[in-house]
């Protein structure tokens, strides 16, 4: 190795030199009667101070980088005579194997909007470097700045969005180096992962996400590598307890990632998390339960309190508006996932949205029977007064309306009785007449399905309809989001 002065070492031992050449040269001429004696002692003394000044550049101390012989342990300093941290281990003569565990210290947020997760992990790297060999059976653990001295691998995490390197109180590295040449080489990072998840059966959903490791500049046939212990490598997961998941299960896989570049080793962690549901249970789905059951008490209040079966449907319409736009505030904006909370919200809001307009209905037809009630009325009365009878009787829609369509088909014959059609013409007529009256019978039928007779049932029929079309909708729903 070329040993080399700093340049601030180099700038004094010329002013050394400076100086003392000078005070020599003023002794050789202000006392030139010296004894030839005298001038080889001055020359020799002379010449030990070139030495001394040179010194610095003639036999410099070893540094190793911003480290120095004073500064290392012996066991060090042997160790990196003739160390060169460029090469990797086992140089031209295959892969080094580098083995990889993990401690999963916390997974701090998981973000459903940005799809990704932070999680503090402490990732331990073993290889063996020949170079580093010593005689004994003892482990050295030596300050994690040393770094900058040895070879270390080109781990990184490609899915990272953002990561950093722990340094409180000091940058949290570990290195140890062991007799037979294996070094450990530990680190405390905090990394955002990005994780792609399926929110179709949001909150009822389960994610698979990964934690990947590479290489980043060797190749296969320069590094291997492999999990230390398979499964047993990862450390934390067990106990890990999560604000709104639970880690299902997890397992470590090996395989390559392959790139325009060439073939590079890889380490995947895969674990499942599941979503805990009660607490949407408890902040979404009861309350829209009890919006629904809500709107169902208009049915029992009389269709003549028109103020209060209003303010019921129509204060529970916005009510299920405010809680679905709060559902969707800590969800992506995104079109392709229509989520099961959607889906229930979006039931509930119909069942809801229904109740108001079974009313507009049942008002309706109501106010339409009295209309029909009193102008039939009206104008049996008006019968009555012309044919001088006193008597009013009382007649429902139906009968006025056979009363009407009787008067019809008697208008609807010849004024003139007593002139006789052909049999030919009379046959005709009667088949018209048939073919007719059989239109006039579909069209009163078709007529008399929108027609109500009692207003008052469809408050009574919705009182069953309703609940029981809601439960079987539950039963369906929660069958296909927890069991399909």
């Amino acid at each position: 190795m070329v040993k080399q002065c700093h340049l601030r070492n180099v700038n004094l031992t010329n002013l050394l030199f400076l100086f003392w050449f000078l005070f020599f040269t003023c002794v050789a001429v202000v006392i030139p009667a010296v004894q030839s004696t005298m001038s080889v002692q001055v020359h020799q003394v002379l010449l030990f101070c070139l030495t001394l000044t040179m010194g610095g550049c003639t036999f410099p101390n070893n540094h190793w980088g911003d480290w120095n012989d004073s500064q290392l342990l012996p066991t060090i300093q042997r160790l990196m005579k003739g160390y060169n941290r460029y090469l990797r281990p086992n140089f031209n003569e295959g892969p080094v194997e580098i083995g990889m565990s993990l401690d999963i210290a916390s997974i701090d947020a998981i973000s459903e909007i940005n799809m990704d997760y932070t999680a503090t992990i402490f990732l331990r790297q073993r290889w063996r470097d020949s170079r580093l060999v010593f005689p004994g059976n003892e482990s050295v653990s030596v300050d994690g700045r040393l770094v900058s001295l040895l070879w270390i691998p080109d781990t990184f995490i490609p899915d990272s969005k953002r990561s950093f390197l722990h340094d409180v109180t000091v940058e949290n590295r570990l290195i140890r180096i062991f007799s037979n040449g294996t070094v450990l080489y530990a680190l405390r990072i905090t990394a955002t992962i990005a994780c792609n998840m399926d929110l179709t059966k949001y909150p009822m959903d389960k994610q698979e996400c990964t934690l990947q490791l590479e290489s980043w500049g060797y190749n296969i046939q320069d590094v291997v590598f492999y999990w230390t212990r398979g499964n047993d490598s990862v450390k934390g997961l067990d106990t890990l307890r999560l604000a709104q998941y639970s880690v299902e299960s997890y397992y470590t896989s090996v395989s390559e990632a392959v790139y325009e570049t060439g073939h590079y080793p890889k380490l995947v962690l895969h674990f499942a998390l599941r979503r805990n549901v009660l607490f949407f249970i408890l902040e979404t789905y009861v309350p829209s339960i009890l919006l629904v059951v809500l709107s169902w008490v208009s049915f029992w209040i009389s269709q003549s309190s028109v103020p209060a079966r209003t303010c019921i449907g129509v204060t529970t319409v916005l009510t299920m508006t405010t809680l679905m736009m709060g559902a969707r505030t800590s969800l992506p904006n995104a079109n392709c996932f229509i989520k099961a909370i959607d889906v229930y919200l979006g039931i509930c809001f119909t069942f809801i949205f229904g109740a108001l307009l079974e009313y507009a209905c049942a008002h309706f037809y109501t106010m339409q029977h009295q209309t029909l009630e009193d102008l039939h009325r009206e104008l049996l009365r008006e019968f009555c007064e012309s044919n001088g009878n006193g008597l009013i009787p009382i007649m429902g829609p139906s009968q006025s309306a056979e009363i009407g369509s009787t008067a019809e088909e008697a208008t609807e014959q010849p004024v003139n009785s007593d002139i006789k059609n052909p049999p030919a013409t009379t046959e005709k007529v009667q088949t018209q007449g048939c073919g007719l009256s059989s239109v006039k019978d579909a069209s009163r039928r078709a007529v008399s399905v929108f027609i109500v007779e009692n207003p008052h049932n469809i408050d009574r029929h919705a009182r069953t309809a309703f609940p029981t079309a809601f439960l079987v909708v539950n039963i369906l729903y929660w069958l296909y989001y927890l069991f399909l």
